[in-house]
């Protein structure tokens, strides 16, 4: 029987790709020069520094961007040349290293689809006989079979899905960098429009994408199980599992590249050589600008639809074996699907905001725009909860409750949900209170810079440990309040209340890397202070919104962990998890240890990589004449080969740590061993990751508070070059790799870890225990 839900779930995905659609064709109005530079230097002549040219050549002109009339009087053809070539550089540099990541990936892809369908298969020995069903007593269910067949597709339509959302992300971003720049021409207003559209133009395509994909699997897989839903939605877990993996090696890979580029670039060109950021004498420039968009765009997409699937999925299975699973309510049981389409349509009323309704005039208006969208988005999803909640639900209906029964009410959920999206928002609001210079932590983190990198490294830890306060106990909130009211399939719901409004998270966490790249163009094609300037009060802005979507993704992979977490627990048939058990604490122990050892790894990877690209650029300093005086063109390939051949060899090792720890635990020392991992794990993990996250945003924008000297305070540090200054540069590299590489992958990890356990329970139950029987 059709259900109201199989029109409105695939309507609202076809809404938000079509405003995704029409956001981009509005961006892409606006045109980059295609001349070359050569051709227009011809034209105009004129004395200058030398700027980027990809081929070599020096390229002199007086600055500015702009068509022939020159907008705001900062004409000059041959730099919106060189907007067009840089942009191409990006972009060439960025789908050089995905491509070559996903070769490795494609191998990755393969072979743990053979083990999946391996572990699954060999339950009941590759029976093709129906099996008893686990929780609905005296039904047949599917074979185990069929189990490890639709898993596996359901994998390798997560990781492909993921895929596309991150390099969708990457082929929007370095499109819309040089359109933002040349929209800065025109004001502060037009260049706002032009990155926050294009990140929406990412948010809306991921959101969208992931549901219709979601739902058609759903729909195919359901035309085998038929009325066997209890093994439909178990097998639709591998859709989670398939994302986060892609995810994990993304974010991995992604922030060893961009945070080597970033750490070489800016201790040899800021602190040793005293040049600008993103000077185009700098040999990691362009390895720099290229690392936002693998990094901080493709990265930061796959994390995020990881984590939407991961929600998604154990929800979903969570509520397949509840009443209303049992009784094929398609529009109940798609509750979560839901959600996230009322999400989408809730996230396009707030673009407009934005966009259309109150534009951006100002500076000073840039921040509060951009807050106003996390305000504006819970307030409207709240009412769309409301709506969903009371139409999709029955009044009242039984969920499983760890082999017990309990009676939970529609408007339980609709708390449930709520609370998760009022929680995100706290988190977020707290994240920006610790890493924005608008607010005493960072000015004090900035203050302290007055006597030397020690006391700034000492005060940004601190801020660190300090801002995991309140972000903790608004999840600790969320779960005794979820978990009270509606089991487990609360906490899952609760997670997903938190992403609900993913679509306008992703746009505004894209929004800075675009804005970073645009600043970063703007001074390459040696355009006037005024542009510069105006560039640079969108990355300052983007700089906390991106530490901001750190918060939230950090928050919902917390809640998402616990709910995949319970959802492993039932279907490993565990009643109870008792902590005082060896076998539970050992693994308590272990999995709380893991998250330090996986930083580790991350962090030794960036520093391996960034010694490498340090000694580089010294060397081209030092070997090519007139580099330092801007009458010579570095080598920027060999710094982009240095950041693109570490980021993929130091990738591997802690990919293999996160998807081997829960096979090992499971298989040879049993599920409870495996329990105890997973909870270790989580509640270290979320800690260890919001502190790094919020110690090198505060890091980050302790120096550009004063590089921008906008009061007295930041004068007296300063100006750029003083000690002051350098001590705060040394702080932002050290927090480059803790923000951009080991926190926010740190997310990843306790939900890959929960999302691989739950898929591979059923082998673990039956056959895990090797050692620990």
């Amino acid at each position: 029987m059709v259900s109201a839900a199989d029109a409105v779930i695939p309507a609202c995905a076809a809404v938000g790709i079509a405003f995704a659609v029409w956001q981009w064709l509005l961006v892409s109005r606006v045109k980059v020069s295609p001349y070359s530079a050569a051709a227009a230097a011809a034209r105009n002549g004129g004395a200058g520094r030398a700027v980027f040219r990809p081929e070599g050549e020096v390229d002199d002109d007086d600055g500015g961007c702009g068509d022939d009339e020159g907008a705001d009087g900062d004409g000059g053809v041959a730099a919106m040349a060189r907007c067009a070539e840089i942009q191409s550089a990006i972009r060439v540099g960025a789908n050089s290293f995905l491509f070559t990541q996903y070769k490795y990936l494609a191998a990755f892809t393969a072979v743990f689809a053979v083990v999946i369908f391996l572990f699954l298969g060999s339950v009941h020995r590759f029976s093709t006989e129906s099996q008893p069903c686990q929780y609905t007593r005296g039904k047949a269910c599917k074979p185990a079979l069929a189990n490890a067949v639709f898993s596996t597709i359901a994998f390798l339509l997560g990781a492909a899905t993921s895929v596309a959302s991150g390099f969708l992300g990457m082929r929007i971003a370095t499109a819309a960098n040089a359109r933002t720049t040349v929209e800065a021409r025109r004001g502060i207003g037009p260049a706002f429009a032009a990155a926050f559209r294009s990140g929406a133009v990412m948010g809306f395509l991921l959101a969208s994408l992931g549901l219709l994909v979601l739902y058609v699997a759903i729909k195919v897989f359901g035309l085998y199980y038929g009325d066997d839903w209890e093994g439909l939605y178990e097998s639709i877990t591998g859709y989670g599992l398939g994302g986060s993996s892609m995810a994990l090696f993304g974010r991995v890979g992604g922030g060893i590249y961009t945070k080597a580029a970033d750490v070489g670039a800016d201790l040899v060109g800021k602190v040793e050589r005293n040049i600008p950021e993103d000077d185009p004498r700098n040999p990691a420039v362009i390895a720099d600008n290229v690392g936002d968009n693998v990094g901080d765009i493709a990265g930061m997409g796959s994390d995020l639809f990881g984590s939407y699937a991961e929600s998604t999925c154990a929800a979903l299975f969570v509520g397949s074996i509840s009443s209303f699973g049992a009784d094929h309510n398609f529009a109940a049981v798609s509750y979560p699907l839901l959600i996230s389409s009322a999400g989408l349509i809730v996230c396009l009323i707030t673009t407009l905001f934005a966009t259309d309704l109150y534009r951006v005039k100002t500076v000073d208006g840039v921040a509060p725009a951009l807050k106003l969208q996390l305000l504006i988005s819970t307030v409207l999803m709240t009412v769309g909860v409301l709506v969903v909640t009371f139409t999709a639900l029955p009044h009242e209906f039984t969920m499983f409750d760890f082999g017990e029964v309990k009676r939970v009410k529609n408007w339980h959920l609709f708390f449930c949900v709520t609370i998760g999206l009022w929680a995100g928002l706290a988190i977020g609001f707290t994240t920006e209170y610790f890493t924005s210079n608008a607010y005493s932590p960072v000015r004090d983190v900035a203050d302290s810079c007055r006597t030397g990198a020690a006391t700034n490294v000492i005060f940004g830890l601190a801020l660190g440990y300090k801002s995991v306060i309140v972000p903790v106990f608004a999840i600790a909130v969320s779960i005794y309040v979820s978990f009270t009211l509606a089991s487990i399939y609360g906490i899952a719901v609760a997670a997903l209340g938190m992403l609900s409004t993913v679509a306008t998270g992703l746009a505004i966490d894209a929004y800075g890397p675009i804005s970073d790249n645009a600043g970063g163009i703007a001074e390459m094609a040696g355009m006037s202070h005024r542009i510069r300037q105006r560039t640079d009060a969108l990355d300052a802005a983007g700089n906390t919104t991106a530490a901001i979507g750190k918060g939230f993704a950090i928050g919902s992979a917390a809640l998402v962990s616990l709910a995949l977490f319970g959802a492993f627990v039932s279907r490993a048939g565990m009643a109870v998890i008792n902590v005082l058990s060896p076998k539970v604490f050992v693994g308590l122990v272990v999995g709380a240890m893991l998250p330090y050892w996986f930083s580790a790894m991350t962090m030794k990877s960036v520093g391996s990589a960034a010694l490498k690209m340090v000694e580089e650029v010294r060397r081209e300093f030092a070997a090519i004449p007139g580099l330092m005086e801007g009458r010579a063109t570095p080598d920027y390939a060999s710094c982009v080969r240095i950041s693109t051949d570490a980021s993929l060899r130091e990738m591997m090792p802690p990919g293999a740590l996160v998807l081997l720890a829960p096979l090992v635990a499971g298989t040879f020392f049993g599920v409870q061993t495996l329990a105890g991992l997973l909870a270790g794990a989580l509640v270290s993990g979320v800690q260890v990751a919001i502190s790094a996250s919020n110690s090198g945003g505060a890091w980050d924008n302790a120096k550009k508070y004063i590089e921008a000297g906008a009061s007295d305070h930041a004068k007296a540090l300063g100006p750029k070059g003083s000690d002051a200054h350098k001590a705060a540069v040394i702080g932002d590299t050290i927090g480059d790799p803790l923000k951009d590489t080991s926190g926010p992958s740190l997310n990843i990890l306790i939900k890959l870890m929960a999302v691989e356990s739950l898929v591979f329970a059923p082998f673990f139950a039956a056959h895990g225990g090797l050692i620990f029987k």
